[in-house]
């Protein structure tokens, strides 16, 4: 979503791009808006140097702000990102926003400006002034797709171009008006499924919808499928990952500064159309929060990160692309003559894991702070063959290079092709080799209807490979294994019936063990057209060269090369567990007597007692108010008693279940009116027209603005937990962040006491003490019963 999206700065030039950032910084006020595109850094682009360590966020120093950012590696070997119109030079004193800005870089860790898919000046007018957001990047059929959220118009549109940074071409509008989809027709992100059949996802605030597009990817067709449902849900974004789909989104609140909400979570299914689950089995489409939590505030200093896409390194590694906001520095100035206020929303990226099934940032720590290990953006043997020459390579056998020769074209840059008609299979082969456990790439195209061109997984020698075939006059998948002279088996995967031939296709090959996996896709972003599994000998498995194989007329091949494999994280994070119950801090609730009512008991009440509370079958009952606990309006009563020194967790079991929109009940941890966290079982309303209600697990905080005078209170985001149950049971961590001198506090809920979903952290700066409490409230006729409230260390 984009309401009013936004990122923040910081970057250390790398070797390529050094020169070339500072040239086009200078020069980049609006003068510079139609030459910013140019191509130096993919002219020069013949050795990545591979970086070391890579700092979040990964725009400081290039832009201001870069929020919903998506990536693609261009066929010149370089990674290309795009963000949501935004004022990314406000502070180089440009006045204005650069609509869809593009970024390039040759390591994934140090990036530079690239320039914009439209100007002022080539808008197209059915457009009307919009803003453009949410950018979503693919290849498709030889060239790039690039689709965009129109803002005021409420729809999704398509522009094309040859290369990754233009020139554009606008294709109008893919969704049709009515779209079909219950609410917002942005945030759109293309998938395109095994045998060919791609989809399109939108939705925002508060569905997403997927629907069939016809073949050059411009245009919806079909049934439209509502698959997730909940408050604020937006930015879908699709893998699949062995048997499942995996669809990536975010919810609560995007763009509201230093108390944004957002956060990243995941369902998966079996069907690009779903039903999608989240991790408790709980439906994306069900009228509830949900677990799943990919990516969350985690209290050291990013705030709200959300709006992902996804990215895979040389080595195989996934890498989660995102936006966050710094709470040192959260927002931008509005435009002169303008009063839109935009957060400071940079791109980000961190390592993203896949446990037990799941996908979680940095196997659950989150967003990451500091020098971070950089991702495998340079090959352990091969090359982009982007100089012009083949220096690094040899023919197979041993031969020389004479039976190979260099293609050049605006795109791909230098790539090679056969001399001749071989008859039978030519090989060009690194010098350098790879381990035995590797991740082997090529992009791949065949133009004549007899042709083959292959990636040569492992290569010893002419009658010792693997190899792995696009093979047109089979239009198939073809993997074929030789050792010491024996043939191994040949195993044959359909491609797709349309398959584009003549344009460029990446095929990659994981070598882990003694299994190998192929896919085929169009540019690496997990939604491969055929994938293969197959064994491999032993004896096949070991380190050696690689390289490309051609058999027949035109073939040709580009971006060849090999990593190690990655290893996969396996283990999450231990969650935080709290410690041992502390009884002074305790309360059974297994008296007769409201708590607060009687001298010397531990418990006080803020504007009570509140009335119907009363004490039975060992439980607090309390009915919900009709008053409010919120900025200015401050009518609803707490209950609260002191917490202990040092860090804490306060957890309750409450019964309760709300039927009226706005009623809720739950933990509080309370210093002042405007300075509290609240985790509630809450009902909030969603935009459908049809009326419908979402139960949520609610964390939220409200604050101060210290800059005004006298200091104003400030609301937040929320974050949505996991889902609610008409028994919940709720956490609620205390952390003291001296360093940052901030109060964390994180929130954690389960529907069965065992299995919980965590929640990410809120923070606020250190002042007055904070107290333990309890509320109910907001609209009247539901009743919650507090079980206990058990306070334990840590």
């Amino acid at each position: 979503m984009r309401r009013s999206r936004r990122p923040s700065p910081r970057h250390s030039p790398g070797t390529l791009v050094a020169a070339v950032l500072c040239a086009l910084l200078a020069g980049l006020l609006p003068a510079a808006r139609a030459t910013a595109a140019a191509r130096p850094a993919a002219e020069r682009a013949t050795t990545v140097h591979q970086a070391t360590t890579y700092h979040n966020p990964l725009t400081a120093g290039v832009v201001d702000t870069f929020p919903d950012p998506v990536m693609i590696r261009g066929k010149d070997g370089l990674w290309y990102a795009y963000g949501t119109q935004n004022p990314v030079f406000q502070s180089k004193g440009e006045d204005g926003e650069r609509m869809l800005p593009i970024l390039r870089s040759a390591d994934l860790a140090h990036w530079e400006y690239a320039g914009e898919v439209f100007t002022p000046e080539t808008k197209p007018a059915w457009h009307k002034g919009a803003r453009l957001w949410a950018p979503d990047i693919r290849y498709v059929n030889g060239h790039y797709n690039l689709y965009y959220s129109v803002s005021s118009g409420n729809t999704v549109g398509v522009a094309t171009a040859p290369t990754p940074t233009g020139p554009w071409t606008d294709r109008g509008a893919v969704l049709p008006s009515p779209s079909g989809c219950a609410t917002g027709n942005i945030d759109q992100a293309q998938f395109t499924d095994e045998g060919g059949q791609p989809y399109l996802y939108w939705g925002s605030y508060d569905t997403i919808c997927v629907a069939k597009m016809n073949a050059d990817r411009t245009r919806i067709e079909g049934a439209v499928t509502e698959v997730a449902q909940g408050r604020r849900m937006e930015g879908g974004f699709v893998v699949r990952r062995g048997d499942h789909y995996y669809l990536f989104y975010s919810d609560a609140g995007c763009c509201d500064g230093a108390y944004s909400g957002y956060q990243v979570k995941v369902g998966r299914a079996t069907s690009p159309t779903g039903p999608f689950v989240d991790d408790q089995g709980v439906p994306l489409t069900a009228a509830t929060s949900k677990g799943g939590v990919v990516l969350t505030a985690n209290g050291n200093g990013w705030i709200g990160p959300g709006h992902n896409a996804l990215q895979t390194d040389l080595s195989g590694q996934d890498w989660l692309v995102y936006h966050a906001i710094s709470s040192d520095d959260p927002d931008l100035k509005p435009a002169a003559g303008g009063t839109l206020k935009l957060s400071k929303r940079p791109m980000l990226m961190d390592r993203l894991d896949w446990i037990d099934g799941w996908p979680v940032v940095r196997a659950g720590a989150g967003a990451s702070q500091g020098a971070q290990r950089a991702p495998v953006a340079s090959w352990a043997a091969g090359g982009t063959f982007n100089d012009g020459s083949l220096k690094g390579w040899h023919g197979g056998g041993g031969s020389g290079t004479d039976r190979w020769r260099i293609g050049r074209e605006q795109d791909a840059r230098g790539f090679v092709t056969p001399r001749g008609n071989p008859t039978g299979p030519v090989h060009l082969v690194s010098d350098r080799s790879a381990p035995a456990a590797r991740r082997a790439e090529a992009d791949l195209r065949v133009a004549s209807a007899t042709g083959a061109a292959g990636l040569l997984a492992g290569y010893s020698g002419p009658d010792d490979y693997v190899v792995a075939w696009l093979d047109r006059q089979r239009n198939a998948l073809v993997t074929d294994v030789r050792v010491d002279g024996r043939g191994r088996g040949t195993r044959t995967t359909p491609l797709p019936p349309d398959f584009s031939w003549e344009t460029w296709h990446n095929v990659t090959a994981e070598i882990r063990g003694n299994r190998m996996t192929v896919e085929v896709s169009a540019d690496r972003l997990r939604d491969a057209v055929a994938t293969q599994e197959r064994p491999l000998p032993a004896a096949a498995v070991r380190p050696g060269k690689v390289g490309v194989a051609a058999r027949g007329a035109g073939a040709a091949a580009d971006n060849a090369g090999a990593s190690a494999l990655f290893t996969p994280v396996t283990s999450r994070v231990p969650e935080h567990a709290p410690g041992p119950l502390l009884p002074a801090y305790s309360d059974d609730f297994d008296t007769a007597t409201v708590p607060g009512t009687t001298a010397g008991s531990p418990w006080s009440w803020v504007r009570g007692p509140a009335s119907g509370v009363t004490m039975s079958d060992g439980a607090l009952s309390w009915p919900t108010q009709s008053a409010e606990l919120y900025l200015g309006t401050n009518t609803a009563s707490v209950l609260t008693r002191d917490a202990p020194p040092g860090d804490y967790t306060v957890e309750t079991r409450l019964r309760f279940a709300p039927g009226r929109t706005n009623q809720q009940a739950g933990l509080v941890l309370y210093g002042n009116d405007d300075r509290y966290y609240k985790l509630v079982h809450a009902v909030l309303p969603v935009s459908h027209a049809d009326g419908k209600t979402t139960h949520l697990t609610e964390f939220a905080k409200e604050g101060e603005r210290p800059t005004t005078t006298p200091p104003t209170p400030v609301a937040y985001g929320p974050m949505f937990g996991g889902p609610p149950a008409d028994t919940l049971w709720m956490r609620l961590s205390y952390h003291a962040d001296t360093a940052r001198d901030e109060t964390e506090v994180r929130a954690a809920t389960s529907t069965d006491g065992v299995r919980w979903v965590h929640t990410g952290v809120w923070t606020l700066p250190t002042s007055s003490k904070l107290r333990i409490g309890l509320v109910a409230q907001n609209t009247a006729g539901a009743l919650a019963r507090f079980d206990y409230l058990h306070t334990y260390r840590g």
